[in-house]
């Protein structure tokens, strides 16, 4: 081996040094600010339940109809596929996949609801609704019949109903704690947020609930569920989401789109009001940007057009849900709400069908960057990171095999999440 040539600087290592210095306190920030994405599964949806519903067999149930009005509207891969218009390809891969899910694992995130959709109850009955609430959750998760996520959405922290939706969380985390401890994927919602104090309000109590059950700090997240104009452009006119998330001092998990309650708000007329109008678009746009980088997730909001009533009727509100769900995918927004066990098999057409379509490809990139192939696409680490994501995101709802994957990409899980979550500054560390 030759010897290595000397090459000449004109800097003293001072300089780099005294750099250095002057941004630790910037180095800090951003781990602190943006540490990416925790790296944990995201789930699909979020299916909300009012309170005085909400039974042992809401998930069961909620399948056994959903694989019902398959039977019923569309009985065959065939059937379905042209309802949805997937092609001959994906037909078959695409309805066993979601029937299987139906099956299995037909709800990944369930709320209890308190809000909205609990309506007016007195105090006695939401206080055993919300101690009945956290029995069964408790015992799901004991005999294996929970939901990967769970949990309520509680009453929001404005005046009228701030009392009333604390002592609701209050008694249904007690009660969680008394049935045996809090479960791994408890998951609260804070509804109409409109000011940044009012998470930090929430911090309060969720640290004020820890200290006297003996918790780890922060031991309890939450998602804010984005509601009101005022959440996103504040009177001052920042970006009051992204304040929001800092408010929440680590705590915030996701921030949930709130399609109806946010196009009231601005005004648009009912029959306007859905995921994919403009104004709806602006406000995720906002959140998004406001999210990235911080371990916040972002999740689209729901259809109020339930697929009842005649086959054609069923047919016409499943289009729309498919297409409103694949818009979503398309933007990055990889979750949503479902309000009607008859959501159900488009939600998961529409995601099964996103990550299989563009399976084989993405393996295919991941894979020539992996093993420093050329190709016909010039990829860099972030297209990896992406491209891992989107295998992982696909393995992790079912659309994709584990095996299948290995095999076109020649990695393994803890290769994909290499990928997935470098450390800050040095994506090219899991490259091969």
């Amino acid at each position: 081996m030759g010897q290595q040539e000397k090459v000449a600087t004109s800097l003293a290592g001072a300089v780099s040094e005294g750099i250095s210095a002057s941004l630790a306190p910037v180095d800090a920030e951003l781990a602190r600010r943006y540490p990416g994405d925790p790296g944990t599964r995201q789930p699909v949806h979020t299916v909300y339940v009012p309170g005085d519903a909400f039974a042992a067999d809401t998930i069961r149930s909620w399948g056994d109809q959903a694989l019902a009005a398959l039977d019923e509207h569309a009985p065959d891969a065939a059937s379905f596929a042209a309802v949805l218009g997937l092609s001959d390809e994906l037909a078959a891969p695409v309805h066993d996949r979601v029937r299987a899910k139906l099956e299995r694992e037909p709800i990944e995130d369930l709320r209890i609801d308190f809000e909205d959709g609990y309506g007016g109850r007195g105090d006695a009955e939401e206080d055993a609704h919300a101690a009945r609430a956290a029995r069964l959750i408790g015992e799901a998760y004991r005999n294996g019949t929970a939901a990967p996520y769970m949990g309520i959405r509680m009453k929001c922290m404005e005046a009228a109903v701030r009392e009333r939706g604390i002592r609701t969380l209050d008694i249904f985390l007690t009660g969680l704690m008394e049935a045996g401890g809090l479960p791994g994927g408890l998951v609260l919602t804070l509804p109409k947020v409109t000011y940044p104090e009012q998470v930090t309000a929430f911090v309060r109590l969720l640290e004020a609930f820890e200290k006297a059950r003996g918790l780890d700090a922060g031991r309890i997240g939450f998602e804010i569920q984005i509601e009101t104009s005022q959440s996103i452009l504040a009177a001052d006119g920042t970006a009051a989401v992204a304040r929001m998330i800092d408010a929440a001092e680590g705590r915030a998990t996701g921030l949930h789109y709130g399609t109806f309650d946010y196009s009231a708000c601005l005004g648009v007329s009912a029959a306007y009001q859905a995921s994919d109008h403009p104004a709806a678009d602006h406000a995720k746009a906002v959140m998004q940007v406001a999210a990235a980088g911080t371990g916040v997730r972002v999740s689209d909001g729901s259809t109020n057009v339930l697929p009842v009533g005649t086959t054609e009727k069923v047919h016409d509100a499943w289009r729309l849900h498919y297409g409103l769900t694949r818009r979503a995918l398309a933007r990055a927004y990889y979750q949503g709400w479902d309000m009607h066990p008859g959501h159900l098999p488009t939600r998961y057409a529409a995601v099964f069908a996103f990550y299989r379509e563009g399976f084989e490809q993405a393996a295919a990139r991941l894979r020539a960057y992996a093993n420093h192939a050329g190709g016909d696409v010039m990829d860099e680490p972030a297209t990896a990171k992406a491209l891992s994501s989107y295998l992982l995101r696909g393995i992790d709802c079912g659309a994709l095999d584990t095996a299948e994957v290995a095999r076109l990409t020649g990695l393994t899980r803890a290769d994909l999440d290499g990928f997935a979550a470098p450390r800050r500054g040095d994506l090219t560390a899991t490259a091969k």
